[in-house]
């Protein structure tokens, strides 16, 4: 009997790739990957909803928790993972959990996922409740420990999602708050989901905390100055930042930086507003951490 589930079908275009050239199967995966993007955007009113409920969800002080098994919950763990240095957000913010935990980063714990109860007791470690947000990834949608996880979350009262790329368990979909499906097709090595299916997810999870986190006031414009200045490079982009917001130079870039803490916002509010880093923190809480509310217009144009 043929397998329903889209991630586990055959794709006639590539049923002769081991016969292909180097070239030629370049070329066979990259037709493949042109067609994710149109796939996700098929989802874009579902992928706001989620939007919507990762900043009510932050706005309450709750948390946005991934789960998921295999590559899926590495992906999960990556966004969680990148969100700190490029948003200054706390750790706990955003959190990604991983069927076979740690160790499954790194080396496949294949059977993990197939433990239903584990699913559930990590929604209860993790103290989930009413206000927090569970995104379950499951690119075949039938993933029994990401299912189990999502209903104990329910349970608890959370927010919930489900990211697949073939069509979940109409009983799953019916209790969760969003389901999340871009259906990118049967994939260039049949079953290989961290191709097509994962490069569909990962943009996905990238668009729901990118854009939770602008309407957090985590930017200005598109410019990132809430991230946390931990190496060279990113030092070296908070003072670019500062520069061509507030139309200084480097050295003073670098004295605004250090009078704010190190905070890019803060330097800028100091700057515009004439004000000490206590006042300039005040307006910004004051505001929802929103420069845009503190200081009306744009960031300077692009030149050059």
């Amino acid at each position: 009997m043929l397998d329903p589930r889209e991630t586990e079908r055959r794709n006639p275009r590539t049923a002769s790739i081991d016969l292909a050239s180097p070239i030629e199967i370049v070329d066979l995966i990259n037709a493949e990957d042109s067609s994710v993007a149109a796939a996700v955007a098929t989802q874009r009113d579902q992928i706001a909803r989620a939007v919507e409920i990762a900043e009510r969800t932050f706005r309450a002080g709750g948390r946005l928790f991934y789960v998921g098994a295999g590559t899926s919950g590495r992906l999960g763990v990556l966004d969680a993972s990148e969100c700190p240095p490029t948003f200054g957000s706390a750790p706990e913010m955003v959190q990604g959990i991983i069927a076979g935990g740690l160790p499954a980063l790194t080396r496949a714990q294949e059977g993990a996922e197939d433990i239903v109860e584990n699913g559930a007791k990590e929604m209860d470690a993790h103290g989930v409740g009413k206000n927090d947000f569970v995104v379950g990834i499951a690119a075949s949608g039938t993933t029994p420990y990401v299912g189990a996880a999502l209903e104990r979350a329910a349970e608890l009262g959370a927010s919930t999602a489900i990211v697949a790329c073939s069509p979940p368990p109409r009983d799953l979909v019916a209790k969760v708050t969003v389901a999340i499906v871009p259906i990118v097709g049967p994939e260039v090595v049949t079953g290989s989901t961290r191709m097509k299916a994962g490069t569909a997810t990962k943009l996905v999870l990238n668009t729901i905390t990118t854009a939770a986190m602008i309407r957090l006031g985590k930017t200005f414009g598109n410019l990132m100055v809430d991230l946390r200045a931990t190496n060279n490079k990113l030092i070296d982009r908070s003072e670019r930042i500062v520069m061509e917001v507030c139309g200084v130079t480097r050295e003073e870039a670098a004295i605004l930086l250090d009078r704010a803490g190190k905070s890019v916002k803060t330097a800028i509010v100091i700057q515009k507003k004439g004000v000490s880093r206590e006042e300039a923190e005040k307006l910004l809480a004051e505001n929802g951490g929103v420069v845009r509310r503190v200081i009306p217009g744009a960031p300077p144009p692009i030149i050059g």
